[in-house]
């Protein structure tokens, strides 16, 4: 039990000089790890270091995600004596065993990751030549995060313990200002303000609120700091309830996360069996208690006000504001609501100090941003970037950009609430402003990467397709007028649009943007307003030629076989639907009537045989 600062001080020194006789193998068990075959290749690892006796040479430590989705089931070895770390991607639990039987951890048939996709540097030593600044990722894929040991090693919880020892409430919440950290949910509104606001309220009970209710597709920053440092969060939300005068805390997450909830329950078991939640936290007199409350997949529970009448056990509708939540919140008190991303920040602004969190980033907005790589892209996975790196960068050097040498063609950001950016913008530097201005946003941090063989009328199609059907209805803007979007997008898709419907289609979408109630109905047109400015000759040919120049979008594709086949039989023998006839070494024939439009045909002929048209 630390009842004391000065217990907690202790106990890290110890930590700390424990020495290290074994190297580290790091095991990467978020729930891509998990998903890839990580479990097995753990066990393997256990399995060899004790049949050979090798538990003083080896310290086997499960971690979240290393970020390095692509590579998955990947490991990491750090040599005890050097500190030398080597990364291997792709392990199987036979390769798995050789790391171990190699005792240096050097393996063959293992690929060795680069070392530019993770920075192993800390946090205070960010150089100029790094891409990558891992301040909210900084711990994950480095420690176990089911062992608070592993966390207080590190620093954990020192943040909370000078906040509580050597600064009042308003100071706490000077320095958040003084910090220029934006929200990382989305909407970039200056952490410290909301701070502010709540913490000038009268009213006696306040709360605070953690909003992991992660919604965008192809995003997954929040579930990797929880399942891989949920004691970042927990020591971020005591320092909030600090500053603001809350007791109490929710972190409200969808029950799609099992893992991240587990690891979180297990780590405020640990923080309050130590004292460093719950009553009198280290001695301090501070009082403050954390709850978990369960969303169940409602996209737009992920506004905060939804957010809110869901934990009240209302329907997770927005309300107008204001009052705003830090004014007049969860059940009617002061509330603040901040997401997963922005809390994990919190520590190392107190742990590194205002000057050093402000020279990472852009003036505007200081630190980094965690973005998650999907989609088309070579190198899937979570990165962390200064905020005000060239999309490029993140793109290209980072992910490596797309897949099998395909060409780039876009990037959507932010999710169904953003946009899409082209090569025309590649070098701009990724900042909440910057994105605006393009049309897009810079959400809670998807990124999903789109080449040449993507359709940018269905991507908008797809987008508010995934709006309509999380969209609460409560206001006719977003439950009727997106409505009416999806449908003129199905009709140029389907080769019936009209000429006037580029005009309707963006008049409606500004009304939308204008008139509906909370931030998902005001910027579900964003997709479709910004493929429309980028890619309006991809509308044209839908519409004007009854033509996919991507070839994605079926109902305006035919398949035909052409004098090139040679009657291999190939593309019969591969067609899903059997609508491929003809004899070994004469030409085939392809039933219309009968085919899906799949494309099998097309890619698997060795002979471009097949004409799509």
């Amino acid at each position: 039990m630390i009842d004391s600062v000065e217990k907690l001080y202790k106990q890290i020194d110890e930590l700390k000089n424990t020495p290290k006789t074994a190297s580290t193998i790091l095991v990467s068990l978020g729930t891509c790890g998990i998903a890839a075959g990580g479990n097995p290749v753990y066990e393997a690892l256990k399995s060899a270091i004790a049949d050979n006796k090798l538990e003083h040479v080896f310290n086997l430590v499960p971690t979240g995600c290393m970020g390095m989705c692509h590579s998955e089931p990947t490991i990491e070895v750090v040599h005890h004596a050097t500190g030398e770390r080597v990364f291997y991607g792709n392990v199987t639990p036979e390769n798995a065993s050789a790391v171990v039987n190699a005792g240096q951890g050097v393996a063959v048939g293992i690929p060795l990751l680069e070392r530019s996709w993770y920075c192993p540097e800390d946090e205070e030593k960010v150089s100029d030549e790094q891409v990558q600044a891992r301040i909210v990722l900084r711990n994950c894929g480095r420690i176990n995060p089911e062992v608070i040991d592993e966390y207080l090693v590190n620093g954990g919880y020192t943040a909370l313990a000078k906040v509580l020892t050597g600064m009042s409430p308003d100071e706490v919440v000077q320095k958040v200002l003084d910090s220029g950290l934006r929200g990382r949910g989305g909407g970039g509104f200056p952490t410290g303000k909301k701070w502010e606001f709540a913490a000038k309220q009268k009213e006696k009970t306040k709360y605070l609120i953690c909003n992991a209710d992660e919604g965008d597709p192809g995003a997954f920053m929040d579930r990797a700091v929880l399942e891989g440092d949920p004691h970042a969060v927990l020591e971020a939300m005591a320092i909030g309830g600090y500053a603001i005068g809350a007791e109490h805390g929710y972190i409200y997450i969808r029950a799609e996360y099992p893992l991240a909830i587990q690891r979180l329950q297990i780590a405020i078991k640990q923080a309050e069996a130590k004292g460093l939640l719950g009553k009198n936290i280290m001695g301090t007199g501070v009082n403050f208690t954390i709850e978990l409350k369960y969303g169940a997949g409602a996209f737009v529970c992920g506004e905060e006000t939804a957010l809110i009448h869901s934990i009240e056990g209302k329907r997770g509708e927005p309300t107008f504001k204001p009052p705003f939540p830090a004014v007049s919140g969860l059940w009617g008190k002061p509330t603040i609501v901040n997401n997963v991303e922005t809390y994990a920040s919190i520590p190392a602004i107190f742990r590194m100090g205002i000057e050093s969190f402000r020279k990472i980033g852009t003036e505007k907005s200081p630190g980094t941003k965690v973005f998650a790589l999907a989609g088309k892209i070579d190198r899937m996975g979570l990165v962390e970037v200064p905020i005000g790196t060239p999309i490029r960068d993140i793109i290209f050097k980072l992910g490596k950009g797309c897949k099998y040498g395909k060409k780039f063609k876009a990037v959507q950001t932010g999710g169904p609430s953003g946009g899409c950016i082209t090569t025309d913008n590649l070098d701009t530097p990724i900042d909440y402003d910057t994105l605006i201005a393009l049309g897009s946003m810079m959400g809670s941090g998807g990124m999903i990467v789109m080449d040449e063989d993507d359709c940018m009328v269905n991507i908008a199609k797809f987008f508010l397709e995934f709006t309509l059907d999380e969209s609460c209805g409560k206001c006719t803007p977003c439950r009727i007028g997106n409505r009416r979007l999806f449908d003129m997008l199905e009709m140029i898709c389907d080769g019936k649009g009209t000429e006037d419907m580029i005009e309707r289609l963006r008049t409606l979408a500004n009304i939308i943007k204008d008139t509906s109630l909370c931030g998902l109905g005001q910027t579900s047109p964003n997709p479709v307003l910004s493929t429309m400015n980028n890619f309006m000759d991809e509308y044209l040919a839908h519409i004007k030629e009854h033509r996919c120049p991507a070839g994605v979008c079926t109902k305006l594709i035919t398949y035909n076989i052409n004098d090139n086949c040679v009657g291999c039989t190939l593309c019969a023998r591969n067609c899903p639907v059997a609508c491929i006839s003809g004899e070994k070494k004469t030409k085939h024939v392809i039933d219309q009537d009968k085919c899906i439009k799949c494309g099998v045909c097309f890619n698997t002929c060795k002979f471009h045989a097949i004409d799509r048209v």
